[in-house]
């Protein structure tokens, strides 16, 4: 695995980054901020995490791995927020879940730039939030979120949109 932090970038020694056998690389960007509690693990893939500059996560958030998450500049991501870009497979019920290995994948998460996350949302294998867009607390994101909308719950609703 190969961790890279911008030297001007704060993580905070209480945050868990796993190691990876596959060889993922987390990188956080210049002035990205990844308070504590927040755990990084490696699973059901070889995907990157790349958070870019000037963004910040909160407490108790989770990243897996999976099929990759890639965050732009300028993100806030509220606490306990859960980034999961893998699927299990669960088809054949004569054989045990862990041992039916991953689906395919739908491509990773992506987050653009200027996004806010809010406290205790899961985004899922696939999930793209446009620039600008807000995603209220305790939603579940699986697809694709228009620029600058405001969208919130399970499933989620448009409430409306930036000006």
């Amino acid at each position: 695995m190969t961790i890279v932090i911008d030297p001007s970038a704060r993580v905070s020694a209480l945050a868990d980054i796993e190691d990876s056998v596959r060889g993922t690389e987390i990188r956080v960007g210049a002035h990205s901020v990844i308070d504590s509690f927040v755990k990084f693990k490696p699973a059901g893939g070889a995907g990157n995490v790349v958070i870019g500059s000037r963004s910040i996560v909160n407490s108790g958030c989770v990243f897996y791995t999976g099929n990759g998450i890639r965050i732009g500049d300028s993100v806030a991501i509220a606490a306990n927020c859960v980034f999961a870009p893998v699927n299990h497979e669960y088809g054949d019920r004569h054989r045990l879940i862990r041992d039916q290995g991953f689906r395919p994948g739908k491509g990773g998460i992506l987050v653009e730039d200027d996004v806010w996350i809010g406290a205790g949302v899961v985004l899922l294998d696939g999930a793209i939030l446009r620039r600008g867009c807000v995603i209220g607390a305790m939603s579940l994101v699986r697809g694709e979120i228009p620029a600058y909308s405001i969208q919130a719950g399970n499933p989620l609703r448009l409430m409306g949109w930036r000006k």
